[in-house]
C-alpha cells in the first residue's frame, strides 16, 4: 500500500511508464493507480524483454496501454505532451544478450534514450523524469560497499550502453533544465519478474527451478556476495524520487544492508520453499568473462536525502515471490 504522503503527491497526476508492462513498471503502475494517478503504460511487448499483459491483471481497466517501441520518436512525441511524470524503465537488461547482440542493445539502451529525451525536450521539458539505471555500470568493485563516487568501469556492452543512457539524462537535465533523477538499481526481485529463463535475472530462474523440482546451479565458487531489493522497496524509491524536489539532478544507489553469498542464497531459497536441491558448478566461459565478483551498494545518500530504506527482508521477499509463482506460475513459464 502506497504511503499517504506519496499518494497525495500522485493523485490526479498524469504518469507515463516506459517498459510499463514489465516487472518493475507494472508494480509501479499498481501503486500509482491506487494513488489516483492517470497512468499510461508504454511497452513494445518484445517477448525476450519480460513485458506481459498478465502483469497488469486486475488493473487493466484502470490504465492505458500503448504498444509501441521507445525507438519510435513519433509516438513518443505525442505521448509525452501532457504528462507530468515519466518513469523511464524501458531497456534491454540481459548482460549476455548484450554481448551476443550488441547493436540491439545499443539501439534500446542508448539511442532510444536519446529519442525519449528529445521528445521531452521538444514537447514537455518540464516533465519530471526518473530513469532506471543499474549497478552494472560500476563493473568489478574497487571497494565495498560501492557508493555513487565509485569509478565507472562496465564489463559488458549492456553496462556501457546503460552508462550512456544515464549520462544522456543527466546532460539533458543540466543543459535543458529537464528535472531528472537517476536510480542505480541492484538485484531487484519479486512477483512478475521474468522467470522462464536466466536472461534477465538468475534469482527469478531459481524460483522456477525450485518450484518445478529442478536443481539450482550456482556458478563459480558460490562465495560471491550480493545485495537484493524486493520490488516494493524499489518502487518506493521511484515514487520518492519523483515526488521530492531535492532529488532533481541526483544519482542514487539502491541496495540493502543484508549481504548474502550466492551459495547461502541458494540454501535460503530451498529452505523457504521447503524442498529442493542446489549444486555449485564452474562458471560457463561466456558468463565468467563478464562476472563482477562481489557487489553490494552503499545506499546512504538516498537514505539521508529522501528517507528511503528497504523494508522487506530477503527471506520474506523470497517467501512472497514463491507464493506468487505457485499460484500464477503457468502465466510466466
Amino acid at each position: 500500500m502506497i504511503a499517504p504522503d506519496l499518494a497525495d503527491a500522485f493523485g490526479g497526476r498524469r504518469v507515463l511508464i516506459t517498459g510499463g508492462l514489465g516487472f518493475i513498471g507494472s508494480t509501479l503502475a499498481r501503486e500509482l493507480v491506487e494513488a489516483g494517478a492517470d497512468v499510461t503504460l508504454i511497452d513494445s511487448l518484445i517477448p525476450e524483454y519480460g513485458g506481459s499483459l498478465d502483469n497488469i491483471a486486475g488493473i487493466e481497466d484502470r490504465v492505458r496501454v500503448n504498444i509501441s517501441d521507445v525507438r519510435d520518436e513519433h509516438s513518443l512525441s505525442y505521448l509525452v505532451q501532457r504528462a507530468d511524470v515519466l518513469f523511464n524503465l524501458a531497456g534491454q537488461t540481459s548482460h549476455l544478450d548484450s554481448m551476443e547482440n550488441p547493436y540491439t542493445d545499443l539501439e534500446i539502451n542508448c539511442r532510444s534514450q536519446l529519442s525519449i529525451l528529445e521528445a521531452c525536450r521538444r514537447n514537455n521539458p518540464e516533465m519530471r523524469i526518473v530513469f532506471a539505471g543499474t549497478r552494472q555500470i560500476y563493473g568489478r568493485p574497487q571497494y565495498l560497499p560501492v557508493d555513487e563516487r565509485h569509478p565507472l568501469s562496465p564489463v559488458d556492452v549492456n553496462g556501457i550502453n546503460k552508462t550512456a543512457g544515464e549520462w544522456y539524462h543527466l546532460l539533458y537535465g543540466d543543459v535543458y533544465g529537464i528535472p531528472v533523477t537517476v536510480l542505480r538499481l541492484t538485484n531487484t526481485y519479486g512477483p512478475r519478474m521474468r522467470v522462464k529463463d536466466a536472461r534477465q535475472t538468475f534469482l527469478g530462474y531459481w524460483f522456477r527451478l525450485v518450484l518445478e523440482g529442478e536443481e539450482i546451479q550456482v556458478w563459480g565458487d558460490g562465495l560471491q556476495r550480493r545485495d537484493f531489493n524486493y520490488v516494493d522497496d524499489a518502487v518506493r524509491a521511484f515514487l520518492l524520487s519523483a515526488a521530492r524536489d531535492e532529488a532533481v539532478g541526483k544519482i542514487y544507489n539502491l541496495g540493502d544492508d543484508e549481504i548474502v553469498s550466492l551459495k547461502d542464497l541458494a540454501e535460503l531459497v530451498v529452505s523457504v520453499n521447503g524442498s529442493g536441491e542446489f549444486r555449485v558448478i564452474p562458471f560457463p566461459p561466456e558468463r565468467k568473462a563478464i562476472d563482477i565478483g562481489d557487489y553490494y551498494g552503499n545506499h546512504g545518500r538516498i537514505r539521508a536525502e529522501l528517507g528511503w530504506t528497504p523494508q522487506v527482508q530477503l527471506a520474506e521477499g523470497i517467501e512472497r515471490s514463491l507464493a506468487f509463482y505457485r499460484e500464477h506460475g503457468s502465466a510466466y513459464w
